[in-house]
């Protein structure tokens, strides 16, 4: 039993086992279909067909199951589930026990847990979370699941606001716009600073910390203009045209071993100096170059990628066979938007 409900409001997640249950009440039960069934017919109870009462509290996003294992040297090992009281500190239940091959689901409570025993438990993510976060038990999944905070959307709604009040109306910096939206964020506690903290990709900040002054050095030091002569050299007189179809597949290229952020900042005063070399519009090439580094579609190097790459189970040929027809087609119809929308 993971949950109990009487009226008019009384409702209790994960109660403990010596809990009173009345009649004119809901349960929630987890177990085997045959043996749920088979309760309810020794203890006079009625099956519903669905959840109802219940079907907030046991929804994929706001509850659900997971396997943690007794880690090693853990003060678990050695203590029985009723000693842990889980439900009382954490507001979850345990629901099976898995040791040297065997399941235990009945009678678990005063079993002694030892090192590497499975506990299957039930709860809501935020308690799992917490169950997590003290370390005593070895989770096999990380809860790595959003939690959904909707007394909050109001506060975020509103810092949100503030920001971009800022920026179009008192054109306040960017950054010190969304700086102070997100230090509101964080005062309303509509996200902790850990959350804030993990949100952050350090990876691109600190790409970032070399690509600018690299950028910034290439066109100080004359090397963005000797590459731009260099290619034109290469490629020779062409049209305008031409030349922003190079651009893009060489922003397409860039893009595919580092970030679309950082290719842009890297390229843009390269293709500038390209374009003004041979008459052609600047602003139309770091047009390109702002559109064609989100040409990433060749290997999973980009975020979005590499992010259902592992559960789909895609292998690098996978993203190429499909992904150089759909570039080859993304810098078509780019030049050719270009074209026709700015007679280039």
């Amino acid at each position: 039993v993971v949950g109990i409900i009487e009226p008019p409001d009384f409702k209790l997640l994960s109660p403990r086992p010596e809990e009173e249950v009345r009649s004119d009440i809901d349960l929630l039960v987890y177990g085997r279909e045959k043996d749920v069934q088979r309760m309810a017919e020794e203890e006079g109870m009625t099956l519903k067909d669905e959840l109802e009462v219940f079907k907030d509290d046991v929804s994929d996003t706001t509850s659900g199951t997971v396997e943690a294992v007794v880690a090693p040297r853990s003060q678990v090992a050695g203590k029985t589930l009723n000693q842990l009281n889980l439900q009382d500190r954490f507001r979850v239940t345990p629901l099976a026990i898995y040791r040297h091959g065997e399941t235990y689901r009945a009678e678990i409570g005063d079993l002694v847990l030892d090192v590497g025993d499975a506990i299957l438990i039930q709860g809501s993510w935020r308690r799992l979370k917490m169950l997590q976060e003290e370390r005593s038990l070895l989770f096999t999944t990380p809860i790595d699941v959003e939690l959904m905070r909707p007394e909050k959307a109001a506060w975020a709604g509103l810092w949100l606001g503030v920001a971009l009040t800022m920026i179009m109306v008192f054109k306040i910096q960017l950054s010190v716009s969304l700086m102070t939206g997100a230090l509101g964020m964080v005062i309303t506690r509509v996200l902790s600073i850990d959350e804030a903290y993990r949100a952050v990709d350090w990876r691109t900040i600190f790409l970032l910390a070399g690509l600018i002054p690299l950028g910034i050095a290439t066109e100080k030091t004359g090397t963005a203009a000797w590459i731009a002569h260099t290619v034109l050299n290469v490629i020779g007189a062409v049209q305008p045209i031409v030349l922003l179809t190079v651009i893009g597949i060489l922003s397409t290229i860039f893009t595919l071993v580092i970030s679309n952020v950082g290719a842009t900042v890297l390229l843009v005063p390269l293709v500038v100096n390209m374009a003004m070399a041979a008459n052609a519009d600047p602003r139309m090439a770091a047009l390109v170059v702002g559109l064609a580094t989100s040409n990433s579609f060749m290997l999973p190097t980009h975020q979005v990628n590499a992010l259902y790459m592992g559960p789909g189970r895609y292998r690098s040929v996978d993203f190429m066979k499909a992904g150089i027809l759909i570039s080859v087609v993304f810098i078509v119809v780019m030049i050719g938007m270009i074209y026709l929308i700015y007679g280039v």
